[in-house]
Order: structure tokens, then sequence, then C-alpha cells
């Protein structure tokens, strides 16, 4: 699969808001909080905020990471493009951008927990969902170049 990481256009908004979307829809332990308008919506803001960097093949659109400084915001990939080392890319991406990386994932969420451990993130912290919109369970994973040179 030939895939090219590029910054987001605010035309990539409806592409990336089905995307995060259809995640709350293929998961029944993640609450479906927002329309797929306010979705596309909120990836709109992100864009314009130039957090987001998308993967793209000649299909289109398959997969996104937001990145507010040193946080991961959001790396969400379309079901067919998962497993494909694309979600890679885009933390080795990330990592040449920051010595520093957070992020939260939701306990519930195995396959993206073991991925970021699997990218050399630490879990630091877990809480019991009330920080988020979600009222979730999340973990906080941390990275950092140091521990990356020495682990």
């Amino acid at each position: 699969m030939n895939v090219i990481l590029r910054p987001a256009r605010s035309t990539d908004a409806g592409a990336t808001g089905e995307i995060l979307h259809g995640f709350a829809r293929e998961n029944d332990w993640m609450p479906e909080l927002h329309s797929q308008a306010e979705t596309i919506a909120f990836c709109g803001r992100m864009i314009e905020l130039d957090w987001v960097t998308v993967a793209e093949t000649g299909d289109g659109v398959i997969g996104f990471l937001a990145l507010n400084g040193a946080e991961i915001h959001s790396l969400y990939l379309a079901p067919g493009a998962r497993g494909q080392g694309i979600g890679r890319q885009f933390l080795e991406l990330a990592k040449s951008r920051r010595s520093e990386l957070s992020l939260f994932a939701f306990q519930a969420n195995h396959p993206a927990r073991r991925f970021y451990e699997c990218n050399g993130f630490a879990e630091v912290a877990r809480s019991n969902g009330a920080d988020n919109d979600e009222n979730l369970p999340d973990i906080k994973y941390v990275w950092n170049s140091e521990g990356a040179a020495n682990g």
C-alpha cells in the first residue's frame, strides 16, 4: 500500500470525521455522543488549528493524526488501513517533531493500548473517566526520546 503522509487541508474534514465517527459506531463500549456532522465539524476545527496530518492513498484519506503540541490528541485509521504500519508511521512522524509525547487511551481499547505500549509508550496514570467527554476509564501514556534511547 503506497501511503503519503501530508498536512491536512480543510477539504479533509469529511474523510477524517467519517473515520472518527466510524470508530464510535464500530465499538460497542464507545458511546456515540455526536452526530457525524458534528464530528466532521470537530475534525475541521482540528485541521484549522494545524494539528492534523493525514495518511492518503490513491483511494483517498485512510487515517489521521492530530498532534496538539506534545499531546497526541487523536490517531485513527479506517478499518481496512489497520495493521499496515501506518499508525507506526504517524508515531515516527510525531516522535521526530517532539522529544516527549503524551496521550490518553480508553482502558477498553485493548488494540490501541497494545499498539502504544509496543511503540515505546509507558503508562503513567489511570483515571475513572470523570475528566473525559465519554466518561470512560482511561490511561495516560508518555513517550520520551531519552527513555527510547535508553530502552
